[in-house]
């Protein structure tokens, strides 16, 4: 990606700038959640052995990656818990996350569009990822497997609030408290991990700096909407303070002044045809 490249955006929520278009399948009561102890083998050795070499290879050449805090995990090495990331890469965020924590295995709730292009999209299963559920009977089975992975495996699952891909972003999009009713239902802690980019004194490349905090945990003593925003924020504002890390902005991002002018306009015009 050339440096200085500018995007403009209207929507911090829900704008998508990744550029795969993909057509996502549906995730109903047919989709095959748990698999068999046969699949379990195969997908553990692809995730935390065969694919090992080339994430370290792509996050090392690519980026000259580094973590910062990999210890703080340690307090957490015998649960289950949650890791919340910022949205940056479509691929070195899947690799920073299931890299930290080794050799506790991560999974990774995605969109269904990922696991949509085949024959890809069995692998990227087999990889640790989770399908957001598209119907009632799919919830049931999507949250079982969550408890699962969490509390009976002691396993990691990774989110991504921001939800959309924005390349080389360097802030911290505001995101909602929906991705944090899980830790909450199941009273397990919290981690983020926050990609930042840097200039890299050895190199013309980028640097990418992983920040990884916590753990945060659950306040079981206030109602569930008022615990989920309270570590909502809690990451939030932990995110926002390592973004500020970042001195490096490939892509400028501009808000789109034109749409907001436009929408003022018209409501004022409104406004005067009212009156």
């Amino acid at each position: 990606m050339k440096k200085n490249k500018v995007i403009y955006y209207n929507d911090e929520l829900n704008d998508e700038f990744s550029t795969a278009v993909i057509e996502p399948r549906i995730i109903d009561e047919k989709y095959k959640y748990k698999h068999s102890f046969i699949w379990e083998c195969f997908s553990a050795l692809i995730q935390n052995v065969l694919s090992i070499p080339i994430k370290w290879c792509y996050l090392k050449f690519k980026f000259g990656h580094k973590f910062i805090g990999r210890e703080k995990y340690k307090e957490c090495k015998d649960t289950g818990f949650f890791i919340y990331s910022n949205h940056t890469q479509a691929f070195s965020d899947t690799f920073t996350t299931s890299m930290s924590v080794l050799p506790k295995r991560n999974y990774l709730i995605v969109h269904p569009a990922n696991i949509s292009v085949k024959p890809f999209g069995g692998l990227v299963e087999l990889l640790g990822a989770i399908p957001i559920p598209g119907n009632v009977t799919a919830t049931k089975k999507f949250m079982d497997v969550i408890e699962d992975r969490v509390v009976n495996k002691k396993q990691s699952i990774t989110i991504y609030p921001e939800a959309h891909i924005w390349p080389y972003y360097v802030g911290i999009r505001n995101f909602k408290t929906v991705s944090f009713t899980y830790p909450i239902k199941l009273n397990k802690p919290v981690f983020c991990v926050t990609n930042t980019y840097q200039k890299n004194n050895n190199s013309s490349k980028v640097k990418m700096v992983s920040y990884i905090d916590g753990p945060f945990y659950p306040d079981m003593n206030l109602s569930k909407k008022d615990a989920q925003k309270k570590l909502r924020d809690m990451v939030y504002e932990k995110m926002v303070e390592r973004a500020r890390n970042s001195n490096v902005e490939v892509v400028k991002y501009i808000k789109n002044i034109d749409n907001l002018t436009n929408m003022n306009d018209n409501s004022n015009v409104e406004k005067s045809e009212r009156n």
